[in-house]
């Protein structure tokens, strides 16, 4: 099972000052639903819940939208139409 949110026409978003943030914290939520451990590593009750997040921006822009969302608590990589964010794990460990 798996969930993924999508926010269609993301162009005003990513002029906002909290935009970096807001990646983080949905790279945060992704993480925690995708882990079969809780916050102390006790195994949890169910599986994990794979959660992606979508952006859908008119005027892609990769190399623009990568340094907006570059952070030190994110690793970002950027594919032939894709930009992608998840937590860094030396940051997050």
């Amino acid at each position: 099972m798996g969930i993924a949110g999508v926010v269609h026409d993301a162009d005003p978003l990513l002029q906002t000052e909290h935009f970096p943030l807001f990646v983080s914290v949905l790279c945060q939520g992704a993480d925690r639903a995708n882990s079969a451990a809780d916050l102390d590593g006790d195994p949890l009750d169910r599986p994990a819940v794979t959660r992606h997040f979508v952006s859908e921006f008119r005027d892609f822009d990769r190399e623009r939208i990568a340094a907006r969302v570059a952070q030190p608590d994110l690793v970002v990589t950027t594919g032939n139409g894709s930009v992608g964010a998840a937590l860094n794990p030396e940051a997050w460990q």
